[in-house]
């Protein structure tokens, strides 16, 4: 509920391919959201759709993924909706968000990982951040002042 004006929610995430920022996304989400377990378990979904995309089309130019893709997350709530079956009892209105990631999860697609909140590089993208935080998120991005 980061918007003080209508209380939506901004996400992020961003997609990394050998060390190198490929894909990221900052959207505000189109609904109040009851909870932030939710917020940050919809972005899961969609971060998990866009592994598989990226996963799909190496495969096709010929380039066999042998490991899981890493998928970092701070929000403990939403990473215990993944691996237990029991909080879907109280999470219906996310079930099929739920069985997508599940199901990536189960078969070895992704690996969920918790990562703590003062890492998450995603916040660049979604919060007003102070001068030192940006520097450090800009340094594990490897992005540069080009005019510097």
């Amino acid at each position: 509920a980061g918007c003080p004006i209508d209380r939506r929610s901004t996400s992020g995430y961003c997609v990394f391919l050998g060390g190198n920022l490929v894909p990221w996304k900052t959207k505000k989400q189109p609904i109040v959201s009851c909870s932030s377990a939710e917020v940050e378990y919809q972005t899961m979904t969609n971060v998990s759709g866009e592994l598989q995309w990226i996963r799909m089309l190496l495969v096709e130019i010929g380039l066999p993924i042998q490991r899981s893709s890493i998928l970092h997350c701070d929000n403990q709530s939403a990473m215990h909706i993944v691996s237990n079956p029991v909080f879907h009892e109280r999470t219906k209105h996310i079930e099929v968000d739920c069985h997508f990631v599940r199901e990536k999860v189960k078969c070895g697609d992704i690996q969920l990982v918790h990562t703590r909140s003062e890492e998450q590089l995603a916040d660049i993208f979604t919060k007003t951040l102070r001068s030192a935080r940006i520097s450090y998120i800009c340094n594990k991005l490897d992005l540069f002042n080009i005019y510097a």
